[in-house]
């Protein structure tokens, strides 16, 4: 089940990333459209910014996702490197649905923390395996000193 959640995660991710270019390439045109400034900003400059942190947050997603789809095919946990970016990425998608709550409703937040949970879940299955403790075999002869009271 890891590696079918591991892979559902990355495309869901990849979705998102498109999706937050998309949004953001929207929001720029609109601010070079009404060509007005704030604050004495320039609107070219605020349409810049907003693509550039679409595109940022863009290339996030998909790096995250990347790090998701080879832990769902080859069934391998991630490196620290992948570990610390997924974590990352479910701080994010926590942050964004307790926000979204207030900003857009509660089924904008129901998406946002399966989205976390579709991050998180992979990164638990895939937790750090502690190794077993060797099992003693049955017919094993103590070479130790008898149990006992000690006589003087």
């Amino acid at each position: 089940m890891r590696r079918t959640v591991a892979v559902v995660a990355a495309l869901v991710l990849l979705a998102e990333a498109v999706g937050i270019v998309v949004l953001n390439g929207i929001m720029a045109r609109f601010v070079t459209g009404q060509n007005m400034s704030l604050d004495g900003l320039d609107p070219a400059l605020m349409a810049d910014a907003t693509w550039g942190l679409g595109i940022g947050s863009g290339l996030f997603l998909a790096g995250c996702a990347a790090v998701l789809l080879p832990m769902g095919i080859r069934d391998r946990a991630p490196g620290r490197f992948g570990r610390i970016l997924l974590v990352v990425c479910a701080v994010v998608h926590g942050v964004l649905g307790a926000l979204t709550v207030g900003l857009v409703g509660w089924s904008a937040f129901a998406a946002m923390m399966v989205v976390l949970a579709l991050v998180v879940l992979p990164l638990v299955a895939y937790g750090p395996r502690v190794p077993a403790e060797p099992a003693e075999p049955a017919d094993a002869v103590e070479t130790g000193p008898a149990a006992g009271p000690a006589t003087a």
